[in-house]
C-alpha cells in the first residue's frame, strides 16, 4: 500500500507529501455535507466512497462572509514522514472566531512547527458557525423538519469521534488526545468538558483565552432566534420552511446584523454560542467547574495581558467602552459594579476601559474555571505577557490571539513585520517556552518542568514573557474586585 494512501471507515484518503519530514491529509469528511434536509440538523455518518479520495486540498469554511458553502464539516491531518515505533500523541485544534468566522486552512494552524518539534500527528477540524451553527431554532421544529440544537458544538464532538476511529491509521494514538483551541476555539474545549458525549474523546485539554461563561439558557437562545428571523423579515410562521430553503448568504447577512445589534443591546454577551438546552449540554460550564463534575481530564488555561485592546479596533463585540460597560453590569448590585472599576486605573479612559472588557470576557471567568477543575485533574494557569515593541507602540500590548505566534511558530514574513521595531529574540524565546510546555503536556499530561500546578490556595501562575516566571495570584486584588459578578446566561 502506498504510504501515503490510509484507509479511514468510509474510505481510503490520498495524502500529500509537504517535503521529506511530513505528510498531509486536507479536506477529509467527518461527517455528511449539512445540507438540504440535513441542514440545521444534528451531524450524520459521511456516506462510503470507493477508490481513494483525493485528500489535496482544504476544505470550504462554513459560511461567514466571504463564503457560503454549507458543505464544510471536514478536518485535516499532518503527521511525521517517517515510520514510528509507537503510537504518536495526537494534537486536534479547534480555531477561534467569535463562533462566526474562521476556517482550519489559516496559514497561522499550519501545525508544522509542532510536527516537526514535538513528534506528534496534528488535526485542524471546520465545523458549523454563525446562524447555521449557534442559532437555536429547535422551537419552530415540526414533524416533518425538527432542528436540532448545538449544531456546532455537536461536530466538534463528531470530530472527536472520528479521531477515536481512524487517527490510529495516521500513527496516531487515540488514547492520548490534546484537544486544543483559542478564543471560540477555546470556548469549545471547556464546553466540551462539560458535555456528556465527548467523555472519553480526550484525554488533556488546553484552552487559549476562553471565554468560558459565553453559553446561554434556552429562553435567551430561543429569543435571539426570533430576532434573527425578525432581521431576515421571516414571519414566525413560515420559519420552519425559511429555514430549509433560504440561501445560506441570508443566514450570514441576517446573524452579522443580529451579531452588532447584541453588541449594544446586551454587552457581554454573544447570540452565538452553545446553549443549555438541558440534554446535549445539561449544565452550564461555569456550574459544572464549580460543582467539579467536569471531565477529569489535566487542563491547561491561560489568558493574555491585554486581551481587549485589539477589539475596539478591529472587531468591536466586547464590552470595551463607557456606555457598554455601565450596561453590562445593570443586572448586578451597584457595589460589584464600584469594585471593578476601581480595580482599573485609569477608567474610563480607553485602555483601561479595553482591559475591563476583555478581562470580563476572558479572564475572569478563566480564572472561575481553574479553581473550580482543580478539584478533580491537574490545572496549569498561565498569563502570556510578551509584546514586542511594534504591539507596544500601537498600545495593543499582549492582546487577544497574539499568544497564537508562539504556539504555531511563526516565521516568514509576519514574523518579521511583528518583530519590525524589535523582539526577534523575545519572540523565539516565547515560542521556545509555549511548544515546550504544550508539546510535553500533549505527550505525558504534564507541562515540562518549572510550571507547578494551579491550587486556588496559591493561585500559581506561569507569566509567559521573553522571561518567563512563576507567581502566585497575580493580579490578586483586581480577581477580588470581580466578586460578587454574575455573568448573564
Amino acid at each position: 500500500m502506498n504510504a501515503l494512501e490510509v484507509h479511514t471507515d468510509a474510505g481510503a484518503v490520498g495524502g500529500r507529501r509537504i517535503d521529506d519530514d511530513l505528510t498531509a491529509w486536507r479536506g477529509i469528511p467527518y461527517a455528511a455535507p449539512p445540507v438540504g434536509p440535513l441542514r440545521l440538523r444534528a451531524p450524520q455518518p459521511v456516506e462510503p466512497w470507493s477508490g481513494v479520495r483525493r485528500a489535496f486540498h482544504f476544505g470550504s469554511p462554513a459560511p461567514q462572509g466571504g463564503g457560503t458553502d454549507e458543505d464544510c464539516l471536514t478536518l485535516n491531518v499532518l503527521a511525521p514522514g517517517s515510520a514510528s515505533g509507537s503510537p504518536r500523541p495526537v494534537m486536534v485544534f479547534i480555531h477561534g472566531g467569535a463562533y462566526s468566522g474562521g476556517s482550519s486552512s489559516s496559514s497561522l494552524y499550519s501545525g508544522e512547527s509542532l510536527v516537526r518539534r514535538g513528534d506528534i500527528v496534528y488535526v485542524s477540524i471546520n465545523y458549523r458557525l454563525g446562524s447555521l451553527g449557534y442559532l437555536d431554532f429547535t422551537q419552530f421544529s415540526t414533524p416533518e423538519r425538527p432542528f436540532d440544537s448545538n449544531l456546532g458544538l455537536r461536530d466538534q464532538v463528531a470530530a472527536l469521534e472520528w479521531v477515536q476511529r481512524n487517527i490510529a491509521e495516521f500513527g496516531g494514538d487515540p488514547d492520548n488526545v490534546t484537544v486544543f483551541g483559542e478564543s471560540a476555539g477555546a470556548n469549545a474545549v471547556t464546553t466540551l468538558m462539560t458535555t456528556p458525549a465527548a467523555k472519553g474523546l480526550f484525554a488533556r485539554a488546553i484552552a487559549e483565552s476562553p471565554p468560558v461563561a459565553s453559553a446561554y439558557h434556552p429562553e435567551r437562545a430561543a429569543r435571539w432566534s426570533r430576532e434573527f428571523l425578525e432581521i431576515a423579515g421571516v414571519p414566525l410562521a413560515d420559519a420552519a420552511t425559511w429555514l430549509e430553503t433560504a440561501d445560506p448568504a441570508d443566514f450570514v447577512e441576517a446573524g452579522t446584523t443580529l451579531a452588532h445589534r447584541g453588541a449594544d443591546e446586551e454587552p457581554g454577551t454573544r447570540a452565538f454560542a452553545p446553549v443549555v438546552d438541558g440534554f446535549f449540554l445539561p449544565t452550564h460550564p461555569l456550574d459544572c467547574f464549580a460543582s467539579g463534575s467536569g471531565h477529569p481530564v489535566p487542563l491547561i488555561i491561560g489568558t493574555n495581558r491585554h486581551e481587549g485592546r485589539v477589539f475596539p479596533r478591529f472587531l468591536n463585540i466586547l464590552p470595551t467602552d463607557p456606555t457598554r460597560i455601565d450596561k453590562m453590569f445593570s443586572h448586578v448590585d451597584a457595589s460589584v459594579k464600584e469594585r471593578a472599576i476601581a480595580a482599573y486605573p485609569g477608567y474610563p479612559g480607553r485602555r483601561a476601559a479595553a482591559d475591563l472588557g476583555g478581562d470580563v470576557t476572558f479572564w475572569e471567568p478563566s480564572v472561575l474555571c481553574a479553581q473550580g477543575h482543580t478539584t478533580i485533574a491537574p490545572t496549569y494557569s498561565y498569563r502570556y505577557d510578551f509584546a514586542p515593541r511594534l504591539l507596544r507602540v500601537l498600545g495593543l500590548g499582549a492582546t487577544h490571539a497574539t499568544e497564537m505566534y508562539a504556539v504555531f511558530g511563526l516565521t516568514g514574513p509576519w514574523a518579521r513585520l511583528l518583530t519590525a521595531l524589535g523582539g526577534r529574540r523575545g519572540l523565539r524565546a516565547v515560542t521556545d517556552t509555549v511548544q515546550s510546555h504544550w508539546l510535553h503536556f500533549a505527550r505525558h499530561g504534564t507541562p515540562a518542568p518549572g510550571w507547578p500546578r494551579y491550587s486556588p490556595e496559591r493561585r500559581e501562575t506561569l507569566i509567559i514573557d521573553d522571561t518567563s516566571r512563576v507567581e502566585n495570584d497575580p493580579l490578586g486584588e483586581r480577581r477580588r474586585a470581580w466578586l460578587g459578578y454574575e455573568h448573564r446566561r
